[in-house]
């Protein structure tokens, strides 16, 4: 099957590569318009009960939240009474279409009394804020608004500082955007230079760019097309690229690499092409469709956004997977021999080729496995259980504006609105009644809520017909334990009578729905993802054992990581190196990204490592000599593929934004850990020791695995091997 297709692109090479080059020019002209059509935000569980509440109150009694808090100040410090700081408030409302802003407030309106006004007012008379409603019968409407009146919210000499919902999660979302261009511009070059390190030469490096570069070109017109059916988040589309992109260098140096060792063995490239395919294509392969069923787990999730993280990352594996088994090969074929010129003066040590074979650091490192096992084994596991415990102390929480760097605008906004002003510390729990109850039963339970732990009052806000909206408010950050039980204890309370139903919202309700909606879905998400990967796993080995081993070793990995994120990141050990203030708390969201990208790239290399094994295993039958020549042949390769990747990942990491550095850095440790603790030492210590149980498999389970597996062609036999430096038995 794949050598059949490494023929296929070796004699249609020059169609193969005049329909990429027409379909990159759709990409670029179509495809490209995807960040006109995605969305902001997507955090939320549109399905539960903080969200219903928010729904009933905007479709019953109109939206009348305040969505932008526009803080103005002056770096002189002139108070508010001031002519000038006076005469620019004044002037704003004119300022402010009517057709986007649906009510605005300033200290100077007439119709507010003193304590109204006061509230508007910072405790030392130097500041103020402006609360704007805004028209608009969803969220993703009202933030089109706010983008059009963003630049009429400037007021002359004063500073200005614009917090709220809106402006804090579309300044979240510009800066994920500006952040990922700048690491894939710094991170590219750096790539360019690691590729010609490693193979040695200018042509063979560039392959695996190209890859990169037309896999995310497919991937953003596959995106635009599912963008006109359903909701993309820019994060999600964002974040998906840049992976992708790691991703495919990984792809492009596995394929490159085998094509130059196949050259080096056949001596011809229309023999050496389809074994490369059969082989590496293979490889790449099943480690694609590994990847995109990680990826798939995240369709289980409610949240929007992790839905499109899901379909971004798999549209993007998708082609990394054709570019790397179609477009590559062709291209391969055209550049033939010359896959090695514009050699560089570097020294002969490549990952690849001839160097593959000498005896080296990996050969001593797999003689040195082989012969000692049980220790690697047992220190290894001890120091990835060690980092995993960390994990026991997890604080889970939400993104806010303590996501943003601390000189964000939007961050300071609201730091202001909470430190300066009298309320301003104020967070409000949102309470809907529906049901025929009266104004008086509405007052008595408002009375009953007050007298909650952790509320400062509750008032009722609005009633009209079968709705009514009641306000908690509370004092303390919305993700603090003091907040979450009075949320709990609101839900948990009697509803006034009449009532038919009692829904309770709000930022802090928000969080612990997201929090639970996340927690709830992962029991699928894992039954569905190891099921799928064992499945896959056994389809690629013809064996029970191997996929079983890689599971575990996977979780095992990302225990490890996610432990030294929970220290480095939640606790903030890491704040003073990468420049960050701990939140105090860790969004799930994030630590199920990292799990979900994380688990699939282990498994990524688990295929490079085992794929390698299998074939000397086929060939030979000694276990112990297969798993230290596939150690041998492969380690150069998975490091090489790790070093590019955590050059993108810290790239990400280098992010300003807080959910970036947790993502880009969390993988980082994750790509590392795996591809040296666990890939080097403890899956071969492992397989030593496991012997000839590593390929066990029953008998009806091989006749299934003859029938239904997908093998290496008979036609294309391994290149003979260079023992290592001494028999291991």
């Amino acid at each position: 099957m794949f050598a059949s297709l490494g023929r296929f692109t070796y004699r249609g090479r020059v169609w193969v590569l005049a329909a990429t080059a027409a379909f990159a020019v759709l990409s670029i002209v179509w495809g490209t318009g995807l960040f006109s059509t995605v969305t902001d935000g997507g955090f939320e569980d549109p399905g539960a009960e903080s969200s219903r509440a928010a729904d009933i109150v905007e479709s019953e009694l109109g939206h009348d939240g305040m969505d932008v808090m526009a803080v103005y100040t002056s770096v002189d410090k002139i108070r508010v009474d001031n002519p000038t700081f006076a005469t620019q408030i004044g002037q704003l409302r004119d300022r402010l279409p009517e057709e986007h802003v649906k009510d605005v407030q300033t200290y100077l309106d007439d119709d507010l009394s003193e304590r109204e006004r006061g509230v508007l007012v910072s405790e030392d008379m130097t500041a103020t804020y402006v609360p704007l409603t805004l028209h608009g019968q969803d969220k993703a409407e009202r933030m089109e608004h706010f983008k059009e009146i963003e630049d009429s919210l400037d007021a002359g000499p004063l500073d200005v500082y614009l917090g709220g919902p809106l402006p804090v999660e579309s300044g979240i979302s510009s800066q994920i955007e500006d952040d990922i261009v700048r690491a894939e511009l710094v991170s590219l070059p750096i790539l360019l230079v690691l590729l010609v390190a490693i193979f040695g030469g200018v042509v063979a490096a560039v392959m695996p760019l190209a890859v990169g570069g037309m896999a995310i070109l497919g991937s953003f017109t596959l995106l635009r097309g599912l963008a006109s059916v359903t909701d993309l988040s820019v994060f999600a589309v964002n974040v998906a690229t840049i992976l992708g992109l790691g991703l495919a260098i990984d792809y492009g140096l596995f394929m490159v690499s085998r094509f130059r060792e196949e050259l080096a063995r056949t001596g011809d490239v229309e023999r050496a092409l389809p074994a490369t395919v059969a082989t590496a294509g293979r490889t790449v392969a099943f480690s694609g469709v590994t990847v995109m069923i990680s990826f798939a787990g995240l369709l289980f999730f409610p949240q929007p956004i992790m839905r499109s993280v899901g379909l971004g990352g798999m549209a993007v594996v998708l082609f990394d997977v054709i570019a790397a088994l179609v477009m590559l090969p062709a291209l391969l074929a055209v550049v033939g021999r010359r896959v090695d010129s514009l050699r560089l003066p570097l020294p002969r040590r490549t990952a690849t080729g001839a160097a593959a074979h000498r005896i080296g650091g990996w050969s001593r490192l797999a003689h040195s496995v082989m012969r000692r096992p049980v220790l690697y084994l047992l220190v290894v596991g001890a120091v990835l259980v060690t980092a995993a415990a960390a994990l026991s102390g997890s604080r889970l929480g939400s993104t806010d504006e303590r996501y943003l760097p601390a000189e964000a605008p939007n961050r300071v906004a609201m730091e202001m609105l909470r430190e300066d002003f009298p309320t301003g510390g104020y967070g409000q729990v949102d309470v809907v009644v529906t049901g025929a109850v009266d104004r008086a039963e509405l007052e008595r339970y408002a009375d009953r809520l007050a007298e909650l732990p952790g509320a400062e009052m509750a008032e009722v806000e609005r009633a009209e017909g079968e709705a009514a909206h009641l306000v908690v408010g509370y004092k303390g950050a919305s993700d603090a334990p003091a907040t979450g039980g009075l949320v709990r204890d609101v839900r948990s309370g009697a509803a006034p009578e009449g009532a038919d139903e009692v829904l309770v919202g709000g930022v802090a309700a928000m969080q612990i729905d997201n929090v639970a909606g996340i927690v709830g879905a992962v029991p699928a998400v894992l039954a569905f993802v190891v099921t799928a990967t064992l499945l896959l796993l056994f389809l690629a080995f013809g064996s029970v054992v191997l996929p079983v081993k890689a599971v575990l070793m996977g979780a095992l990995s990302l225990g490890a990581s996610l432990g030294v994120v929970i220290w480095g990141f939640q606790e903030g050990h890491l704040g003073g190196l990468l420049g960050f203030e701990a939140a105090g708390t860790i969004d799930p969201t994030y630590l199920v990204l990292i799990i979900i990208v994380a688990f699939g790239l282990a498994m990524d290399y688990e295929l490079f490592l085992l794929s390698r094994v299998r074939e000397e295993y086929l060939a030979t039958g000694d276990n112990a000599h297969s798993v230290a020549v596939g150690l041998q042949r492969t380690g150069g390769i998975i490091t090489s593929a790790a070093v590019l990747l955590v050059v993108v990942l810290a790239a990400m990491g280098t992010s300003g934004l807080l959910s970036l550095k947790v993502m880009g850095v969390g993988l980082a440790l994750a790509v590392v850990v795996d591809a040296t603790l666990v890939r080097a030492l403890l899956v071969p210590a492992t397989m030593r020791l496991l012997g000839r149980a590593n390929w066990w498999l029953p008998g009806p389970l091989r006749r299934l695995h003859d029938r239904i597996g997908i093998t290496e062609s008979d036609e294309m036999p391994a290149a003979p091997a260079e023992p290592v430096r001494e028999p291991v038995r």
